[in-house]
């Protein structure tokens, strides 16, 4: 079946577009909702779900609401319009996504997240996200390791209004606080923003000129304070990363970066497809609400199987 959208629609498309002309027929919809297409590792999930949707039969219609709770609320409502029969939904907000969520559900309308959860049970399908909380120790482990279990480090956390970010900094801190001789200097906030972590990792530069080490909460922010190391000439700090994208691979084999976790954003997407078809079949995906996806260590020695977020074989 010819999809009706080809190409992911741009973010700012005006709610009256979505209702306009030309839709899928109700029957064979699944919308694809995501934060900004900008960062990799949302366009993977992007990219898997709309093809394993349309490999299934569907047409797809995706969309970005660029982290904006409005704009998620507003997508929400508008694919419900379209007769959408499932909404595969990596939310704007674990607090503010619920009531959406909830609304689709009355509508008949079943939700199946990927990558964050929402902090209510009962109201989607299914909830499919990576094991943060074991990819951190993961990723703080290795960090200690290259850190030679000692040195002042600085850490870039994401969005507070996501429970990943808050997740993986546990994570993080349940391992390297084990360590007495590693001490945090600073953590901020960069809102998961490559732009706002180099800007960060300026300032912290400046006040801190005796660091050693960056722990960030993912990989867009590991490649700010990258870059913004790289432009203050500081190839001894370490830094590592969190979520196994492309450009972090690359500079893992370059030696910048030392290491990222992997989770698998392209199969959990289309993961969330899957049982969202067999859930429209049957009224069950076979599966808990909640489900966990476990991440994987990338350093130099396993960088090269690594693709789009995905270990090749």
């Amino acid at each position: 079946m010819k999809p009706v959208h080809s190409a992911i629609l741009a973010a700012g498309v005006a709610l009256s577009s979505l209702l306009a002309g030309g839709a899928a027929e109700a029957k064979d919809l699944i919308a694809i909702i995501t934060p900004s297409f900008d960062n990799p590792f949302y366009k993977a999930e992007a990219d898997g779900a709309k093809a394993r949707a349309e490999a299934l039969g569907y047409d797809t219609l995706v969309l970005s609401h660029d982290d904006d709770d409005t704009k998620q609320n507003q997508l929400v409502d508008s694919v419900v319009a379209r007769g959408a029969k499932a909404i595969i939904l990596d939310n704007a907000g674990s607090d503010t996504s619920v009531a959406p969520v909830q609304n689709a559900k009355k509508a008949g309308v079943p939700s199946f997240l990927i990558d964050r959860e929402i902090n209510a049970s009962g109201v989607a399908v299914a909830q499919i996200v990576s094991n943060n909380y074991q990819g951190a120790q993961l990723g703080a482990g290795e960090f200690v390791k290259q850190m030679g279990e000692k040195g002042n480090y600085v850490e870039l956390t994401g969005r507070d209004a996501d429970t990943n970010a808050h997740i993986r900094s546990k994570g993080y801190h349940d391992v390297i606080d084990d360590y007495p001789d590693m001490k945090m200097l600073a953590s901020q906030s960069a809102n998961w923003s490559q732009p706002e972590a180099f800007t960060k990792m300026e300032a912290m530069l400046q006040a801190h000129p005796d660091l050693k080490g960056v722990i960030a909460g993912n990989d867009t922010m590991a490649m700010g304070a990258q870059a913004a190391l790289t432009a203050a000439k500081r190839p001894d700090v370490i830094v590592v990363g969190f979520d196994g994208s492309n450009d972090v691979r690359d500079q893992i084999k370059a030696g910048t970066i030392k290491a990222t976790v992997l989770q698998p954003a392209f199969r959990q997407a289309q993961i969330a497809v899957e049982q969202a078809d067999q859930y429209l079949k049957t009224k069950s995906t076979g599966q808990p609400e909640k489900q966990l996806m476990d991440c994987v260590l990338i350093t130099k020695t396993n960088a090269d199987a690594l693709e789009t977020f995905q270990l090749k074989p």
